[in-house]
C-alpha cells in the first residue's frame, strides 16, 4: 500500500486553526444564543464586504440561498428558468421547487460552464430568470450574458456554491447578477461545520424581503407578509464560518498553486500532448481580464476515466466525478422531453471528467504521489 491521499483532508484544514474554531464555537455556547444574532450579522457583513455586494443574508445551505433568491425575485410557476445541465442537482431543482420550468442550455467544453452562445435562443416570453452556474471555482462569461437579459426584465442568481472569491474581469463571483448564491458545505472552500449558505445582493429591498422570507415571511415576531420558510443560518456555523474567511484568500491561493503545479507536471509527463488527460483550463485569466479561478475542484478530463477512477483507489489517491448524469437526463426531469443527445457537451463532460486531489495542505510529496499515480496508469493500460 502506497501514500494515501484524500480527494479533500479537512483535519488538515482544522487543526493549524483549531483554538480560534473552538473560541469562537464556545463564545456562543456560553451566549446561548443559536439562531441568528450578532454572530451571523457579523459574518452576513463580512461576506458582503468581501463580495463587494452592499447586503448579504445568512441562510441554511447553498440550496436554500437559490431557492429564497428565486422566491425574492417573484419566479412564479410555469416561469422558466435558464440553466445548465451540468451541474450539481440544487441548481435546477430549486427551479422545479418554485413549479416553475428548467430550460437547459449546454456548456462551452473548455470551460464546463453555460454557453452565452446558446442562452439566447433559449428565451421566450416566459423566461423570468437565468442561473449561470460558476462551477469547479470559475466564474462563467458573464458579460455576454448580462447583455442578453439587459432591456428585458430577466433576473440573473448567480449560482457561486463553489465559487466564493472566485472573480470576472474584476469583479467577484456573487455580484453581478440581481443576487449570488454561496455554499458553505464542508467541502466547499470557505465551508463550515454542517450546512450554511449565504445570499449577496445590492438591492436593498430584495434583501429585505429575502430575510423575512428566511424567516417564514414575518418582518417582526407573528406578523407574515407572506409564505417564507425556514431558511436561517445559526450562529454556531457563523462563527466557524468567520474565523475561516480569514484564511480564505490564502487558502485560494494555495490551490491555485497545487493547480499550477499539476498542470505543468501533466505537460511534462506527457499527458496532455499526447490527449491522455486536458487540465482545467482557467481560459479567461490568460487575457489579462483580471479573472480568478479559486479551485474548488481541479478537474481533469481523463481518456479511460473510469478505469482511471479505479486506478487510483487501489492506489490509494481520492478522485470523484463530478457529475456522471447531467441533468436534463434525471429521471426526475424526463417530463421536461430531453432526450440523450440533447445537451452533447455536458454529456461527454460527464463522461470524462474526474476531480483530483486540490486541497491547500497538500505536500509536494502527495502531489508528486498523485501525479505518479495518474502517470503510471496511462504508461501501463490507460492508452488502450
Amino acid at each position: 500500500m502506497g501514500m494515501q491521499v484524500p480527494l479533500l483532508d479537512l483535519r488538515a484544514q482544522y487543526y493549524p486553526i483549531r483554538d480560534e474554531i473552538r473560541s469562537a464555537i464556545d463564545e456562543v455556547v456560553e451566549s446561548q444564543s443559536f439562531i441568528l444574532g450578532p454572530k451571523v450579522e457579523g459574518l452576513e457583513k463580512e461576506v458582503a464586504a468581501y463580495s463587494v455586494t452592499k447586503y448579504a443574508i445568512g441562510v441554511s445551505s447553498g440550496t436554500d440561498a437559490l431557492l429564497v433568491a428565486l422566491m425574492g425575485l417573484d419566479i412564479r410557476p410555469g416561469d422558466e428558468v435558464i440553466t445548465t445541465p451540468f451541474t450539481f442537482f440544487a441548481t435546477a431543482g430549486v427551479i422545479a421547487r418554485m413549479q416553475a420550468i428548467p430550460v437547459f442550455v449546454d456548456i462551452d467544453p473548455v470551460t464546463f460552464n453555460i454557453d452565452p452562445k446558446q442562452i439566447e435562443r433559449a428565451l421566450s416570453k416566459r423566461t423570468k430568470a437565468i442561473i449561470p452556474v460558476h462551477l469547479f471555482g470559475q466564474c462563467a462569461d458573464m458579460d455576454p450574458i448580462l447583455a442578453i437579459v439587459r432591456g428585458h426584465g430577466i433576473h440573473i442568481i448567480e449560482d457561486a456554491a463553489q465559487s466564493i472569491g472566485a472573480e470576472y474581469r474584476g469583479k467577484k463571483a456573487g455580484s453581478m447578477g440581481a443576487a449570488g448564491a454561496f455554499s458553505f458545505f464542508p467541502s466547499k472552500n470557505l465551508g463550515c461545520f454542517g450546512d450554511g449558505g449565504m445570499v449577496v445582493t445590492d438591492d436593498a429591498a430584495l434583501a429585505e424581503k429575502i430575510r423575512a422570507l428566511r424567516h417564514h415571511g414575518a418582518k417582526k415576531p407573528y406578523d407574515h407578509l407572506m409564505v417564507g420558510g425556514n431558511f436561517r443560518l445559526d450562529a454556531l456555523q457563523a462563527a466557524v464560518l468567520s474565523v475561516k474567511l480569514k484564511y480564505l484568500d490564502g487558502w485560494s491561493a494555495a490551490r491555485r498553486e497545487n493547480a499550477k503545479y499539476y498542470d505543468r507536471r501533466f505537460r511534462e509527463a506527457g499527458l496532455v500532448e499526447s490527449g491522455f488527460v486536458e487540465t482545467p483550463a482557467a481560459v479567461y485569466e490568460k487575457s489579462g481580464n483580471k479573472n480568478y479561478h479559486i479551485y474548488n475542484q481541479y478537474t481533469l478530463r481523463a481518456k479511460n476515466r473510469d478505469d482511471l477512477h479505479s486506478h487510483l483507489k487501489e492506489a490509494g489517491v481520492g478522485s470523484a466525478i463530478y457529475y456522471p448524469i447531467p441533468l436534463h437526463l434525471q429521471g426526475c426531469f424526463k417530463d421536461l422531453g430531453y432526450v440523450a443527445g440533447s445537451f452533447p457537451a455536458s454529456e461527454q463532460a460527464a463522461k470524462v471528467v474526474l476531480s483530483i486531489p486540490v486541497y491547500p495542505e497538500l505536500t509536494v510529496e502527495q502531489k508528486e504521489y498523485v501525479v505518479e499515480a495518474i502517470v503510471s496508469f496511462y504508461r501501463t493500460r490507460g492508452n488502450r
